[in-house]
């Protein structure tokens, strides 16, 4: 780090559980965000502002009208842009020490396996079952961890699977059929915008103290109530007879 890395970052280095050692953890790793939406804007922007070395940013959709309500990630001028490039736009504003890459296609499983290869880790920010399962299983065979993030009108969730520890369970011991769960979506249901905000802050967060090797609690499911403002904490273990995880399998 040079002398403006050190003021820029330095509430950072003030931090017993960072200083120079742990803010240079910071800048020489990789974060991949697959979803340029609501969770990814502000997970992303956290992660830049904290001069992550590089950051990864997968989103294949377009910025609509309808998005700039919470994806603070994206300006009235990026309407028809692709949101993956808007996002690398405005991360380079508010950070120009980062590399940003971008791709800007839907990934096929062989692809995203490639786009993972020197992640340090993955942030799910994005909104579908299909999705968060084939990345939950790149993460797992990679040993990758994994921040997921959800949010929907006013509630949402959060989980850290950190597949460096070998009890970690994953995202399909937690939603095993994806059949039996309800796919809700923002278009559809709506969506508080500071919510979104609130989660993919607290995905940056936690990938943040991944990075620096700070623990965090594995097989815990947060949930917040953005009506009453309470956060709720779901245990749960790793599944023998998980299809993704278990030494059974």
């Amino acid at each position: 780090m040079n002398d403006d890395d050190l003021i820029r970052y330095s509430r950072h280095i003030l931090l017993p559980e960072i200083e120079y050692e742990g803010q240079e953890k910071i800048c020489n790793s990789h974060a991949l965000v697959m979803g340029a939406g609501g969770l990814g804007s502000s997970a992303s922007i956290y992660l830049a502002a904290s001069g992550i070395g590089k950051l990864t940013i997968c989103d294949f959709d377009q910025v609509e009208l309808s998005n700039l309500q919470r994806q603070i990630l994206h300006p009235d001028e990026a309407i028809g842009l692709n949101k993956a490039s808007s996002a690398e736009k405005t991360l380079k504003k508010i950070n120009p020490q980062i590399q940003v890459n971008k791709i800007e296609k839907k990934l096929s499983i062989d692809e995203a396996k490639k786009a993972v290869v020197d992640v340090d880790v993955i942030l799910d920010c994005s909104d579908n079952f299909e999705t968060r399962y084939a990345l939950n299983k790149i993460a797992f065979d990679k040993k990758i961890p994994l921040v997921s993030g959800a949010a929907i009108k006013f509630d949402g969730q959060l989980c850290v699977f950190n597949f460096k520890h070998n009890e970690s369970p994953c995202y399909h011991c937690l939603f095993p059929d994806s059949s039996s769960n309800e796919e809700l979506r923002c278009s559809d249901h709506g969506v508080i915008s500071p919510l979104v905000g609130i989660i993919g802050s607290m995905q940056a967060l936690e990938a943040l103290k991944i990075l620096i090797d700070m623990d965090s609690d594995i097989g815990k499911l947060l949930v917040f109530d953005a009506k009453n403002l309470e956060w709720n904490s779901i245990k749960f273990k790793k599944d023998p007879s998980c299809s993704v995880c278990s030494k059974a399998k």
